[in-house]
């Protein structure tokens, strides 16, 4: 069955209803709203109908094959992008109905995790990180090397503030990328696949920041990624995109109880054939 999420759902849809089975820290207040968001690129169309719900406090995993529309979906939600029908709600202010004025007020609530971290080989890491505050607050010079301190400590990277990018390995680029994410302190976090390329051992690294900003600064974390282990890790809830529309919105738990053919094997990578769940716990 396919089920369309939304805070609104009926009673029929009871594992995608927020008001159940809500984690502790989310409010059930909707921070993002994707309202039926269509978009094409030429011939290809790419989102179909997308439609979720993000709750104030909550960590929400979105997974899906390539080619789904989950980068698509964060681009949309900071602007990047624009859709061809539907509406973007950031806060309750349709950023697509506002100037460009009203636009650049919203993206100060989102910080932004690019997949490759996205530093400028050419700044060091202290510049990096301090480059958004000089090109839109521009506070004292003092108040730059308090606030980049400060998030190079929450990332446990308190000694790197001179090394350049080539100097650092694979998870020390994503986590300078994640303190660059948070310097203007937004409400919002946007990951996208933050554990792509690294090994087990550093993604379980990047896996405990998320959590543990999500705990220290009361962010809304919206994270891409086709890593389960970190969904199952992170995740307050789920959704599951199949062929640019939101198929299924759950907690960890009914997404491991379910027995909806698409989850299952997007689960437990199965691609035809029968299920064989079991063997993948």
């Amino acid at each position: 069955m396919n089920l369309e999420p939304t805070i609104r759902s009926g009673p029929s849809d009871a594992g995608l209803q927020p008001s159940l089975n809500l984690p502790g820290r989310a409010s059930g207040e909707p921070i993002i709203q994707l309202v039926d968001l269509h978009k094409s690129f030429g011939s290809k169309t790419v989102l179909r109908g997308m439609t979720l719900d993000v709750l104030r406090g909550e960590t929400l995993c979105v997974i899906g094959g390539s080619g789904t529309g989950k980068s698509v979906t964060l681009k949309h939600i900071v602007g990047l992008l624009h859709p061809d029908r539907g509406t973007v709600r950031i806060c309750g202010t349709d950023i697509f109905g506002s100037g460009n004025g009203q636009l650049s007020e919203i993206r100060k609530k989102i910080g932004f995790l690019f997949q490759g971290a996205a530093l400028l080989n050419s700044l060091n890491v202290f510049e990096n990180i301090a480059l958004p505050l000089r090109e839109h607050e521009r506070p004292p010079e003092p108040e730059i090397q308090r606030q980049v301190t400060e998030k190079l400590e929450l990332v446990h990277l308190a000694d790197a503030a001179e090394k350049m990018p080539d100097e650092l390995s694979g998870g020390m680029k994503k986590r300078v990328g994640l303190a660059r994410a948070i310097i203007r302190n937004p409400e919002i976090i946007l990951y996208d696949e933050p554990t792509a390329g690294l090994d087990p051992i550093i993604s379980a690294t990047i896996n405990d920041l998320v959590l543990d900003l999500q705990e220290k600064l009361k962010v809304t974390s919206l994270v891409v990624t086709h890593d389960m282990s970190s969904v199952f890790r992170i995740a307050d809830r789920i959704a599951l995109l199949y062929e640019g529309r939101v198929h299924k919105v759950g907690t960890p738990e009914e997404f491991k109880k379910s027995d909806d053919t698409k989850v299952q094997r997007f689960i437990y990578g199965e691609s035809e054939g029968p299920l064989r769940r079991d063997a993948a716990k």
